[in-house]
C-alpha cells in the first residue's frame, strides 16, 4: 500500500496561510515563504508519526508486523500478517581503512539540500548497494576526498548508440550524455 503525504503538507500550508491572512498581506506573504521553508520538517514529522503508529500497531499484533518505507516522496506500507519473515540483512559496509578511521575522529552533522530527483536516485543507488542513504553518501564523499582520488568527467555525446541509449537520450545531440565521478 502506498501513501502520498503531499496532500497533508499542502493542507497544512493552506491552513497556515489562511490564519496569517487576517494579519494583512505582508504577514500572509511571510507565511507563504515560511511554509515552503518548513516543508521538509513537516514531511519528516508526518513520516515519524506514521512510523510510530506502525510500530504501535506491530506491537499489538500477535504475529507479523507493519513496516513503513520511504519511496521517493511517498510512504510504502508493508503488512506481514503471518509469522514475520526475517529480512535478509544488507551486506555490511566496507570498513574504513586504518588511515580513514584515524582521520575521522568525531562525527559532524550537515544539512544537504538536493533536488528531489537527485535524492531519489541517490536512495536507489544506496538501496542497491545495501546501505542507508547516509552511509552511501559518506562513502561517496570519502571516495571523492581521498588524496589519490581522480575526478572523471567524460563527454559521451559524440558516441553513437544503436538502439537504446544507456544515458536516456532520445536522439542525436541530446544532453545528459556525460559520465562523471571519482575513481
Amino acid at each position: 500500500m502506498r501513501m502520498d503525504i503531499t496532500p497533508y503538507i499542502d493542507s497544512l500550508r493552506r491552513d497556515l496561510v489562511a490564519a496569517a491572512e487576517a494579519a494583512g498581506p505582508e504577514t500572509r506573504q511571510a507565511a507563504e515563504r515560511l511554509t515552503f521553508a518548513l516543508d521538509p520538517a513537516a514531511r519528516l514529522a508526518l513520516m515519524e508519526a506514521v512510523s510510530q503508529a506502525a510500530a504501535e500497531i506491530t506491537a499489538e499484533m500477535p504475529a507479523g508486523g507493519v513496516d513503513v518505507r520511504l519511496n521517493g516522496r511517498e510512504l510504502d506500507f508493508v503488512v506481514q500478517a503471518g509469522a514475520p519473515v526475517p529480512p535478509t540483512p544488507p551486506a555490511p559496509p566496507t570498513p574504513p581503512s586504518a588511515e580513514e578511521a584515524e582521520e575521522e575522529g568525531g562525527t559532524a552533522r550537515i544539512t544537504l539540500r538536493l533536488p528531489e530527483s537527485v535524492k531519489a536516485r541517490a536512495e536507489e543507488f544506496a538501496a542497491r548497494s545495501g546501505h542507508s542513504l547516509n552511509t552511501w553518501l559518506v562513502n561517496v564523499v570519502r571516495s571523492a576526498t581521498r588524496d589519490n582520488a581522480i575526478n572523471v568527467d567524460i563527454d559521451l555525446s559524440s558516441i553513437p548508440f544503436l538502439g537504446n541509449d544507456p544515458f536516456g537520450g532520445k536522439g542525436p545531440g541530446r544532453a545528459g550524455r556525460r559520465m562523471s565521478g571519482w575513481v
